[in-house]
């Protein structure tokens, strides 16, 4: 299958004219006519992973975060954002990034959070579209299936994320039973006014800024926080089943392991 090919099946599940206005998916680096016969999924073009994926002998690699969101003007190793794209060209290895379009897009990543959080009934935090009659968007909120306390919650969260720690932020009131949360993984501190005009007792995000979640409580929303990687990174499992399940065995698909870029010595 021919990288382009490739891609118009991906965006049927996330159009790229899907995402935010500032970001930058799409095919990073390549060519559209390159043949593609194994895939490698990350969640970031980090140094190791550009190794591992040519190591693996993939032709393409899928990552959810962009390796260049801005404008770069030059392309050598003398750069450690750019050395990463000479690598893959040398290599033959094309780069594409779905971002913000599947953060938003129908059944991918704030859908998957809301699900896996037991969140029903939920509406977007941000809009960035409608299909289908019913409006697409960055992040949830919704009913709790399952109501719980700040610190319950909390351990859901650490749970079905399979975090190491996660950070709480308002256990005042450890006790009472939240019913309505939001969800936006990734960094979601510019969907707390959102959040809480949703009327969200709490909000499960990553990135949180120490005022921005005091702030937060001090205005009746507790936030729990579980990092940007660790509430993003089931979009390699994701896609790994997705590509898998589409394509069948036209297409090797190969995943990154989980490996988390912040550890916390307690």
């Amino acid at each position: 299958m021919k990288c382009g090919e490739l891609i118009e099946i991906l965006n049927q599940l996330a159009p790229e004219s899907w995402a935010c206005d500032w970001d930058n998916p799409g095919l990073i680096a390549g060519r559209r006519d390159r043949e593609v016969k194994k895939i490698y999924i990350a969640l970031d073009a980090t140094d190791d992973v550009v190794e591992r994926a040519i190591e693996a002998g993939a032709d393409l690699l899928l990552t959810h975060h962009p390796l260049i969101f801005k404008a770069v003007k030059q392309v050598n190793d003398q750069n450690f954002i750019t050395r990463r794209i000479v690598k893959l060209i040398q290599a033959d290895v094309c780069y594409y990034a779905m971002h913000t379009n599947f953060d938003g897009a129908p059944g991918c990543m704030a859908d998957l959070a809301a699900g896996l959080l037991g969140i029903a009934q939920g509406e977007p935090l941000e809009i960035l579209g409608e299909t289908e009659g019913r409006p697409f968007g960055i992040g949830k909120c919704g009913s709790l299936k399952e109501p719980a306390s700040l610190m319950e919650l909390a351990a859901r969260v650490k749970e079905k994320f399979g975090l190491p720690y996660v950070l709480i932020y308002g256990e005042d009131q450890p006790e009472i039973k939240l019913s309505r949360a939001a969800v936006c993984p990734g960094s979601g501190g510019s969907e707390i006014e959102a959040a809480l005009g949703a009327g969200a007792q709490v909000l499960i995000t990553g990135d949180i800024s120490h005022h921005q979640g005091i702030d937060a409580a001090a205005r009746g929303m507790a936030v729990i926080d579980g990092g940007h990687y660790g509430l993003e990174h089931i979009f390699i499992d994701f896609m790994e089943d997705w590509l898998k399940k589409r394509l069948g065995d036209q297409i090797q698909v190969v995943k990154a392991p989980v490996c988390w870029p912040v550890k916390a010595l307690v």
